[in-house]
């Protein structure tokens, strides 16, 4: 063993905040119950119901949000002030479901639930930040918990443009908050690992939707109407070409398209047609100019064809940037627990995440948490109805949040 691990193994010895073992079963059925019984955004009534039970059995008091749905808790803070300092450390989880089928169909916890799903993870994130709360709030009542802590569960992350900000402005879930940390599963990283990032981890993400009209008519006579499905198919191969040339090219720009309809006959040109896609960027500053670039690319081409355009530009999220600090502060928390061959880098994904929102007031960090079974060479990956994870990775985040808030003493 090298001195390295055994500097490690020592620390680790010295820092409270491990999982016991009858707590780890608890938290493993706990999250199996939440993946039986999976909720969409806003509609997470049971789900909140079952993670105020218990934060309200250890002595803690949590405070539903306004919409009913998603709940925030603090611990070591008395009506919000601090006697040793001003820094609070809050830890976010997503609590709701995808509209997906579950396709484990020889799981015992599997969904009960027709056509909804936990496949990102989020009855994972959501027992994690339940798992460090209990055990945090122990060892508070110890004395051994050295700032205030906020739990903090979010509804609605996969309805954009999210629940976070809706959780900031009408919840007021930030107020006294110094910092925020996060974990999101990553199915391509080793359960007993995490991933980590300076800067962006994720791109920004938008919602398009266009509706294209002009004068229809006989496919002999094309000359006469406005050919709205060639319209259309510039639109679909045009735009995206031209929003990519219009910006830093590093920057990631892109729109995809999801959905296109237009006609009902062979022989007949349509007067109206819709298109649907998402907007991705890697670069915060590029996203903030987006809608107009997009917009003026749309009307570019439809005007081309003499299509009238009407466009729906619904903005999501922008990217989640890790502040360095707090990054560290998640780095030093796992090299901790689980030393430093723990930790791996991390890319820049270009799915969206509404964690992004509480960076744009506080800084904080979101970790890749690892919940592929060492050794497995089959990817379950995120948003697919077979999506499952090994539930190690519970314990290493519950150990990587508790490690966190007795680490943090601010930059």
């Amino acid at each position: 063993m090298s001195l390295e691990s055994e500097a490690d193994l020592s620390e680790e010895a010295m820092l409270p905040g491990s999982l016991p073992e009858p707590l780890r079963a608890e938290l493993v059925a706990f999250r199996r119950d939440l993946h039986m019984h999976p909720e969409l955004g806003f509609q997470e009534f049971r789900t909140t119901k079952a993670i105020k039970t218990r934060l309200e059995q250890a002595g803690l008091k949590p405070r539903v949000l306004p919409n009913g749905t998603g709940l925030v808790c603090d611990i070591g803070a008395d009506g919000g002030q601090w006697s040793g300092g001003p820094e609070m450390l809050a830890m976010r989880a997503d609590i709701d479901a995808l509209p997906i089928p579950d396709a484990k169909t020889e799981c015992p916890y599997r969904s009960t639930v027709p056509d909804r799903c936990h496949a990102c993870g989020h009855d994972v994130h959501t027992t994690v930040v339940l798992g460090a709360g209990l055990v945090l709030a122990d060892l508070h009542q110890q004395g051994l918990l050295p700032r205030p802590v906020r739990l903090l569960f979010q509804p609605a992350e996969e309805v954009l443009p999210g629940g976070a900000a809706d959780a900031i402005e009408n919840g007021g879930v930030l107020e006294g908050v110094a910092r925020i940390i996060a974990v999101h599963c990553d199915p391509r990283v080793d359960a007993g690992r995490i991933g980590l990032r300076q800067g962006p981890i994720t791109s920004a993400c938008d919602r398009l939707e266009i509706a294209l009209d002009g004068p229809g008519g006989h496919t002999a006579r094309p000359h006469l109407t406005t050919d709205l499905v060639t319209a259309t198919a510039r639109v679909v191969t045009d735009v995206p070409a031209i929003v990519a040339r219009r910006v830093d090219a590093r920057s990631g720009l892109s729109v995809t398209w999801g959905r296109i309809e237009s006609g009902h006959a062979p022989n007949v040109i349509p007067q109206h047609a819709e298109l649907s896609g998402t907007v991705r960027c890697l670069d915060l500053e590029a996203w903030r100019l987006a809608p107009d670039i997009v917009h003026a690319a749309i009307d570019e081409v439809a005007g081309l064809h003499r299509a009238k355009s009407e466009i729906n530009y619904v903005r999501g999220v922008p990217p989640v940037v890790n502040d360095p600090n707090v990054t560290e502060l998640l780095r030093d928390a796992m090299t901790v627990r689980r030393g430093l061959d723990s930790v791996e880098g991390t890319e820049q994904s270009l799915g969206g995440e509404d964690f992004s929102w509480y960076l744009e007031h506080v800084p904080g960090a979101m970790a890749r948490l690892g919940v592929r079974t060492p050794g497995e060479r089959t990817v379950r990956d995120l948003h697919q109805g077979d999506f499952d994870v090994d539930e190690h990775a519970i314990t290493v985040g519950v150990e990587l949040f508790t490690a966190a808030a007795l680490l943090n003493t601010g930059s």
